[in-house]
């Protein structure tokens, strides 16, 4: 039994990939009750398989790499939809691809390090600010509600931005990331 339960977060994971294109089509059909539950399940299953993936140690390096991989493709596929169907501006999706861009080369960069990147608590509020702002788009348009998401976008953007700087502090103080002193090294010995 034990075994069946460490291949859910896998199967979780490869349901939110096809959930992508289902979630772009309804939201470019202007079904935004399909749409809403989608994301939401789509969200929720991201949820359910870190923790089932933790507590029965079903940590895979399927998972590491395709977990952030369907979240992060879920969201700018979303965010992009909307902004196709002028939901959203574009400064929004061109800022959270801009930000996925420098945390891939970032990754990119301590691959081999042996180093365990973990969420912060600043990342994981931003993401569910990103949620909210997704899910009000939504419920904007199905109940004809005030235009209130572009504000819950700007403060997820804000607060993705600090993530983002969040990030390369914690890292750059770890001494991951070269510092002026290390910089001034390495221009000399290449002189």
């Amino acid at each position: 039994m034990k075994k069946y339960i460490k291949l859910i977060p896998n199967i979780l994971t490869i349901i939110r990939f096809i959930f992508i294109p289902f979630i772009v089509l309804s939201i470019l059909y202007n079904n935004y009750i399909l749409a809403l539950v989608l994301f939401t399940v789509s969200s929720l299953s991201d949820i359910l398989d870190g923790y089932i993936a933790r507590k029965f140690d079903a940590i895979t390096d399927f998972g590491k790499l395709m977990d952030p991989l369907a979240d992060k493709l879920t969201q700018i596929s979303t965010l992009f939809s909307l902004y196709i169907k002028r939901i959203i501006p574009i400064w929004i999706v061109l800022i959270l691809i801009i930000k996925e861009l420098v945390l891939i080369s970032g990754a990119s960069f301590l691959y081999g390090k042996q180093l365990v990147v973990s969420s912060k608590w600043y990342g994981k509020l931003a993401t569910v600010l990103l949620y909210i702002a997704v899910v009000s788009s939504f419920l904007i348009r199905l109940f004809d509600l005030p235009k209130f998401d572009i504000y819950i976008y700007i403060l997820a953007i804000c607060l993705t931005v600090s993530a983002l700087l969040g990030y390369i502090d914690h890292f750059y103080k770890k001494g991951y990331l070269p510092n002026k002193e290390d910089l001034k090294k390495n221009s000399n010995t290449n002189k």
